[in-house]
């Protein structure tokens, strides 16, 4: 499995959204993007993680960034997800895991013998595709630092 460097080409991706419409890391091109990978929607610091984000959203627009959120469920189960918790935000099904795998944000075995859940965590990519943010997280319990996060985005701004 890859790991992703500050300063590399941040890998392409092509993956449906919780409308059913197809989402490509190249159609935010010239605006800066946080993507965050997450284990499972509806659970607990998945939630808090993202109702974070969905609370701090102005930053982030401030910040001309796209926030993007990935996981291995369903485009139905993010539908859901998406829509119980208010998120304003694109929610993106990474269901045969081929971008999580790409980004070194898969666990081999997770809680319960699930096999292959997104590992929480962030990366911020530049206008030009280059990432510029990684933090991987091995324990689910933790959350990326959003701080570091928030600073990376206003240093490229």
């Amino acid at each position: 499995m890859a790991k992703i460097e500050i300063g590399q080409q941040a890998p392409q991706f092509s993956l449906y959204n919780s409308e059913k419409e197809k989402v490509n890391l190249s159609d935010y091109k010239g605006k800066n993007v946080l993507i965050l990978f997450f284990p499972q929607a509806f659970t607990g610091t998945c939630t808090k993680e993202l109702c974070s984000t969905r609370d701090n959203i102005a930053l982030y627009n401030k910040a001309n960034a796209q926030v993007l959120a990935i996981s291995v469920d369903s485009i139905f189960t993010l539908g859901k997800y998406k829509e119980e918790q208010g998120l304003n935000f694109p929610m993106l099904s990474d269901f045969n895991k081929d971008t999580s795998a790409a980004y070194g944000s898969l666990y081999e075995n997770f809680v319960f013998d699930m096999h292959g859940v997104s590992k929480r965590s962030a990366f911020v990519i530049d206008k030009d595709g280059i990432v510029r943010y990684a933090e991987v997280l091995e324990s689910a319990g933790d959350l990326p630092n959003f701080e570091a996060i928030q600073k990376t985005l206003a240093e490229l701004n």
